[in-house]
């Protein structure tokens, strides 16, 4: 895993296709019959990428704070965003867009200093001869299961025509890796309508390994990429190893007018400390209109995000997860050296904050985005036993964010925490 990825906590994710052209789901809406394909498909007419502005896009992104963007190059309805020669179902072919939008997003991100990722679906519900073959483990319940024209073969099995489709799946994972530069990241989706072996994701590995070894993988290859991606729920508790929770700033990835349950800046921030907090970065959804231009809504929320950043970045880059639960009640996060704690205090307390189980001397606590140096003090405890006292701080409320107001606590040596049971005290000082 490259240390970029540990390193960057923000990234944008960015559902554009031909869904977004009269706001409906992005694919699964003719898969679930709530539009039907042929309507669906029409929609290619209407794409025109006329306001496109990547440039636009990757300052947006780097004032709100990101590290990295994942563009969805190809969603589940097989339409690309490239001129990929595996088929001629693209914006290049198909829409008025008339071209290749990959290479001018690829070009603004590196100029902006942020961090290439790709998504890319596995499954292809266009391609021809795609719905050929069965899972396995559906192909012995056939009777129990809902079939769905777009995934399920409607006769007997084509193995052939599912090696047909395996070599176009090959043809454009080769050009997204070898036609754009180098790739830091492939986001894959779609894995689950097939297993592992039949996507042959092992040799895959392999293959990418060998051909775009600087690009990080996400899960979605039966486990065979590097780091998980929890999808809308925040984890309680974290995935083992690197992780990326994936989250829609409404209730949709792509662009739906419809949609206005949005989440507040405020909401967002939370979740955005309550992810680094667990030690994951969080890749937040935005949903450009066809022509390229992306909502008001969700450009007040990327900026008024990087505007509670802004001072606050010790704490956030690169920094690792904090104090485990219960010691602190809120997010923290914790110097790459273990000698800094930063605290997360949403509102304004009305008594003093208190943390559990801290055994490391404390040199100093502060605001961190202001300086002002703050009083606290230790109370309990049995230190002659090495079991500590309840660290208390003052934090007078004209100290405090709006929002979220950044604690850094300095340590002489680093972190030591008291994680026992607790224990009969058998004698005193």
């Amino acid at each position: 895993m490259h240390d970029w990825f540990l390193e960057s906590k923000l990234g944008i994710f960015i559902h554009w296709g031909i869904y977004s052209v009269k706001g409906v789901g992005e694919s699964w809406s003719f898969y679930h019959d709530s539009i039907s394909y042929e309507d669906y498909m029409a929609h290619l007419d209407g794409f025109t990428a006329s306001s496109y502005d990547p440039r636009a896009w990757a300052r947006l992104f780097k004032k709100a704070g990101a590290k990295y963007a994942v563009l969805t190059t190809k969603h589940h309805d097989g339409v690309a965003l490239w001129d990929t020669q595996a088929n001629d179902l693209s914006t290049v072919h198909k829409t008025p867009a008339g071209r290749d939008l990959i290479t001018p997003y690829v070009e603004a991100l590196r100029a902006e200093d942020l961090k290439v990722g790709f998504y890319y679906s596995h499954l292809d519900w266009s391609h021809p001869d795609y719905a050929t073959v069965w899972r396995p483990d559906e192909r012995e319940k056939q009777d129990q299961i809902k079939k769905n024209r777009f995934t399920h073969p409607s006769g007997p099995e084509d193995p052939e025509a599912w090696e047909i489709f395996l070599q176009f799946h090959r043809a454009q994972l080769e050009e997204l890796t070898r036609d754009f530069g180098p790739i830091d990241l492939l986001w894959f989706d779609g894995d689950w309508e097939r297993d592992v072996e039949q996507w042959r994701f092992r040799e895959l590995r392999s293959w990418l390994d060998q051909n775009s070894p600087q690009s990080i993988l996400n899960s979605r290859m039966w486990g065979l990429g590097d780091y998980a991606t929890p999808e809308q729920g925040i984890p309680v508790i974290p995935p083992r190893g690197p992780w990326e929770f994936c989250v829609t700033m409404n209730r949709s990835w792509g662009y739906q007018p419809q949609d206005t349950e949005y989440k507040s800046i405020e909401q967002l921030i939370w979740m955005f400390a309550e992810t680094i907090g667990l030690g994951g970065n969080m890749l937040l959804g935005i949903g450009p209109k066809e022509d390229g231009t992306i909502v008001p809504e969700e450009v007040e929320r990327l900026e008024g995000l990087g505007a509670w950043i802004s001072g606050k970045e010790e704490a956030i880059y690169p920094t690792v997860a904090g104090l485990p639960r219960g010691h602190y009640y809120g997010p923290s996060t914790l110097s790459k050296d273990r000698k800094a704690i930063y605290l997360f205090q949403f509102g304004r307390p009305t008594m003093p904050i208190p943390l559990k189980g801290l055994r490391s001397k404390v040199k100093k606590i502060s605001v961190l985005a202001t300086g002002q140096e703050l009083s606290y003090r230790f109370m309990g405890g049995a230190p002659w036993l090495n079991i500590p006292g309840v660290l208390w701080i003052d934090l007078p409320r004209e100290y405090c964010d709006p929002v979220a107001t950044v604690l850094k606590i300095e340590l002489a040596e680093e972190l030591d925490l008291y994680r026992e049971e607790g224990q009969t005290i058998t004698h005193n000082e």
